[in-house]
């Protein structure tokens, strides 16, 4: 394949932002017919049409949405670029998109992260929040260079990718000082018939830890299901009733929710991966915070 054109890149995503070749041509002042014959020759090169044509609308398909991805992150780059030389810089900045599920405590994703600013070189953070479906399909398109996930990449998944382990520990139990006095002893036992707040449904802190109290014969009047689980701490500092929290931020959480621990299991555990898009890593940032996330549950275990 020819090397691209980045005008062609650059008139297909007016294209794309405007909706139609009319509106494009006039934003861009490039007449409507240039337009047409430069989309034209770029669908030829990359060997899919890009749009689906909606009378004189045209709406992104698939390959459009994946194409337009693309371009977003090669004219990002290009601004970058012009930043550092207008600023005169010989420190180029590297950028590093993350993936972080919505699931993992803001906690334990800022003391992971911050190893990226200890590198050698600068760096760009570029973070983002959501569900894991949704961050690997942005890992599949490239606009992320890794996802911090509590599970591995599912069995059966079309992405090429490895599941990086960098951890796992066990859960911690708190709740207010009154309540935790009278649970801790005979944990966990005690436990049983108290109120206790669980992480959201379908989250693999709620599957394991329900199923950690079947196994004990153990039944907690569950009174509230968070998916934000500092909503959890909260009414649990509150004293509304119990909850857990991976033991690697007993310290955090013991010091910024006022909470006391009842006590901690081994029997069941969060795991922390990081999934990259191969095995062989190549952006630096992974390998480096991989080494460095390591160490947080080296720490711990000391």
């Amino acid at each position: 394949m020819s090397r691209l054109n980045y005008h062609h890149l650059q008139y297909f995503q007016a294209i794309a932002m405007h909706g139609s070749i009319a509106k494009a041509s006039r934003v861009i002042h490039i007449t409507p017919q240039t337009l047409s014959a430069q989309l034209s020759l770029l669908e030829e090169q990359l060997g899919y049409e890009l749009f689906e044509r909606n009378g004189k609308r045209l709406i992104l398909n698939d390959m459009g949405r994946i194409t337009l991805s693309y371009a977003q992150e090669i004219f990002s780059l290009g601004d970058e670029l012009l930043h550092s030389l207008k600023n005169h810089s010989t420190d180029f900045t590297y950028r590093f998109s993350i993936g972080v599920t919505d699931v993992i405590a803001k906690v334990f994703s800022f003391n992971f992260l911050k190893a990226v600013y200890t590198m050698d070189d600068s760096i760009k953070l570029v973070c983002k929040e959501t569900n894991l479906e949704v961050l690997l399909g942005e890992l599949a398109i490239n606009k992320l260079d890794a996802v911090l996930t509590d599970t591995a990449l599912p069995t059966g998944s079309p992405l090429k990718a490895y599941s990086h382990l960098v951890g796992k520990c066990g859960f911690s139990f708190f709740a207010h000082k009154d309540i935790a006095d009278k649970l801790r002893v005979d944990f966990p036992q005690s436990l049983d018939n108290t109120p206790f707040f669980t992480a959201g449904e379908g989250s693999s802190q709620r599957l394991s830890v329900l199923s950690w109290f079947d196994q004990l014969n153990i039944s907690p009047v569950i009174i509230g299901e968070f998916d934000d689980s500092v909503l959890a701490k909260y009414f649990g500092k509150a004293g509304y009733g119990t909850f857990c929290a991976p033991s690697i931020i007993d310290e955090h959480v013991i010091e910024q929710f006022g909470v006391e621990l009842i006590g901690r299991t081994t029997e069941i555990s969060e795991q922390y991966y990081l999934i990259s898009p191969e095995r062989k890593v190549k952006h630096p940032a992974v390998q480096h915070i991989l080494k460095e996330g390591k160490k947080l549950f080296e720490q711990s275990i000391s």
